[in-house]
């Protein structure tokens, strides 16, 4: 099959290649040259476990190309994709003009029959508007080929995309023609049985995506929440979380309890579907509170360093373990280290940071007073504290001995609920964590 994926970023690039691996020709589009630029040098503007080997595989046999030409992209294709960015607006709305902007690119470039599916995440109604808008541009050109916009959201996570598009939990499929659902049924045959693609109209595809992520973003502000009542009334979170997940109608994933979400997709779209149902006059009273739980607790972690230091902490060295919003990703969007790292520096703290991928998009994005080491021993020399924020699998084997006697102060605080008290107290650690009741009684306040 003959494929055009307009957007080479994060989903575009891990789809376009995933596609391609499985022996479709692809076309990915981008309008960033110095992006297409790197691509066709070989190089990965993002991380993501596997991609580089894929796109570098599949490139070299023909089967994905890079171009900043919509028109090359869309010759001959059977399916046209659209992967760009719909970044939240002001309002918390998505922003859609990256979107209309390759339908109007698509309505001037089409030369025949093509069918167009969208893996960006558009509000509801989109797949119409679209069909509409590219209908404009085609009558402008006196041409009339028939339109049809499939609704495919993508539900890939950063970390492990390319293992979750190679083999998808299931696939979405907003369409109306029966030919648009053979057409994808045939692609994605060689992905997920049959029995795992999801047949819908559009408006359903397009609410599946934020409906899903706004389900598990709820399950950890949930968490989030019962940690801070544990902190409350001296109960473990660890404890509580084992009794709940063992509920078959439950179950034990996005339990969690810690310093908040992040990322590309829970933070905009938790808000965008609220202002989806504002905009039909209803009450999102639930999705609200999701986000609402979130940005308090992203400002935990701060909060409790400053109960332990004061307010003044100048002088104070704080060490912060991971940047990125989780493991296995270089991205720093809505990252709680962000919400930290500004708190830290506004109250004068002196703040080292390591981060095993994240350093580069990092500096973009936190204040300037972060001195980045090189690894973990280096930013913990002197430290006043060590503060967990992203849990990379090198930080849960740190040699805590060593490591305190290079530290200034044994203070830990553990925004991950991953280390145990009790192997860090006979180190002579003060030890604090998200609603865990293990703060010691006896610290010192100075």
């Amino acid at each position: 099959m003959n494929i055009c994926v307009v957007g080479a970023g994060y989903v575009g690039l891990v789809t376009g290649a995933c596609f391609a691996d499985k022996g479709n020709v692809v076309r990915c589009v981008d309008i960033d040259e110095k992006r297409i630029e790197m691509l066709n040098r070989g190089e990965i503007p993002i991380f993501e476990e596997g991609l580089a080997e894929l796109v570098s595989k599949n490139a070299s046999c023909g089967r994905l190309c890079f171009s900043t030409e919509l028109d090359d992209g869309l010759d001959g294709s059977d399916i046209c994709f659209i992967a760009v960015g719909t970044p939240p607006g002001e309002n918390g709305e998505a922003d859609m003009d990256q979107v209309l902007s390759v339908a109007d690119g698509i309505g001037r470039c089409m030369k025949g029959p093509c069918f167009i599916a969208v893996k960006s995440t558009v509000p509801v109604g989109t797949s119409r508007l679209l069909c509409d808008r590219i209908g404009v541009r085609l009558r402008e050109r006196g041409i009339d080929h028939p339109v049809e916009i499939i609704s495919n959201p993508e539900f890939l996570k950063e970390g492990v995309a390319v293992a979750d598009c190679m083999n998808p939990d299931r696939v979405v499929v907003g369409a109306v023609s029966e030919k648009a659902r053979s057409l994808m049924k045939e692609l994605y045959a060689p992905f997920v049985p049959e029995s795992r693609i999801f047949f819908m109209d559009p408006a359903s595809a397009e609410i599946t995506k934020y409906a899903a992520n706004t389900m598990l973003a709820s399950r950890i502000s949930f968490m989030n929440e019962i940690a801070r009542l544990c902190d409350a009334v001296g109960a473990d979170v660890s404890s509580v979380r084992s009794g709940i997940a063992s509920d078959r109608r439950i179950g034990e994933h996005f339990l969690a309890a810690g310093c908040g979400y992040g990322g590309s997709c829970f933070p905009k779209d938790v808000t965008s579907l609220c202002r989806i149902g504002e905009a039909y006059g209803l009450d999102m009273t639930l999705t609200s509170a999701i986000e609402k739980v979130n940005r308090a607790q992203k400002r935990q972690l701060p909060l409790m360093i400053r109960k332990r230091f004061g307010e003044a902490l100048d002088g104070v060295k704080v060490a912060l373990l991971g940047l990125a919003f989780k493991p296995g990703t270089d991205d720093m969007r809505e990252a709680p280290s962000i919400t930290l790292a500004n708190d830290l520096a506004e109250h004068g703290a002196v703040i080292a940071a390591f981060d095993p991928i994240a350093r580069k998009n990092a500096k973009a994005v936190l204040p300037p007073e972060v001195d980045y080491g090189s690894d973990v021993m280096e930013i913990l020399r002197d430290a006043d504290a060590a503060v967990l924020v992203a849990e990379w699998p090198e930080f849960l084997s740190i040699d805590w001995a060593a490591a305190g006697a290079v530290m200034r102060r044994k203070i830990l605080f553990d925004g991950r609920n991953v280390y145990d008290p009790a192997a860090l107290e006979p180190l002579g650690f003060e030890y604090y964590c998200i609603g865990r009741n293990k703060i010691p009684s006896s610290r010192q306040t100075g």
